[in-house]
């Protein structure tokens, strides 16, 4: 008896004429004003035509508006979305799955730090599957010391990474004889620092070399997230020294 046929659910496709008016929307950059009906065209790739009737549609919405001059600029209703996934944004949400994700390509324990005051503190992490690893608790603060993690939440912060700086940042045996570290920025709204991603170990594992090997994991890992804390994801190069796409 010949089984019956399963067939298969159609593939969703999204709708081209919502792409195209998002496409106007996130056209816009930091620090625009407004943007003519050429830039618009130019940085969308869409015809001026489609451009103007798409800004009827989002004029309507409040998403848009038309200035005097012809210009477009953003209108009140993305400042209420805004401080609407301000305000849904929880960041564990995003930073644990990262975290588990990274600790199970690499092999050892993954953590988030941020600065508070003179020392940094670990507000995520999750443990290697080795038995030999490093204590440290989320909760848990260490002295903003001369590790890869306190050097990037010192350095991002304040401004004074070079250009050149070389990501991610790695140290051995600085401060603990037995430990090492890698840490990348991860980087929010107006490329604010939000912390300091990381991967340590044991100096005895996480040598020159591994480190070397896992580098790629953690950049791409820190470019997800900052990416979804709404900052601009990284080139992905490691040894360029370049530290976002973009950037200088």
């Amino acid at each position: 008896m010949a089984k019956p046929t399963v067939k298969k659910p159609p593939a969703l496709k999204g709708v081209s004429a919502a792409e195209r008016a998002l496409a106007v929307l996130t056209a816009f950059r930091r620090g625009d004003g407004a943007l003519s009906l050429a830039e618009l065209a130019e940085r969308t790739g869409l015809v001026k035509s489609t451009i103007l009737r798409l800004a009827l549609s989002l004029q309507q919405y409040r998403l848009l508006a038309r200035l005097p001059d012809g210009s477009y600029r953003l209108d009140s209703e993305t400042l209420r979305l805004g401080t609407a996934y301000q305000q849904a944004f929880r960041l564990a949400d995003h930073v644990m799955p990262v975290l588990e994700q990274l600790a199970a390509k690499t092999g050892e324990t993954t953590s988030f730090y941020v600065r508070n005051g003179e020392e940094r503190l670990c507000l995520f992490r999750v443990e290697s599957s080795n038995r030999i690893r490093m204590t440290v608790q989320p909760g848990d603060t260490r002295p903003m010391d001369k590790s890869a993690i306190a050097q990037t939440l010192r350095r991002y912060e304040s401004g004074t990474a070079g250009p050149d700086e070389e990501l991610p940042l790695f140290t051995s045996g600085v401060t603990d004889p037995h430990a090492a570290a890698l840490a990348m920025p991860v980087f929010g709204i107006g490329d604010s620092l939000v912390g300091a991603l990381a991967i340590s170990g044991p100096v005895s594992r996480l040598t020159t070399v591994r480190a070397e090997q896992i580098k790629p994991a953690l950049v791409e890992a820190a470019s997800k997230l900052t990416l979804a804390c709404g900052g601009n994801p990284f080139s992905g190069t490691v040894k360029s020294g370049r530290r976002r796409a973009g950037s200088a």
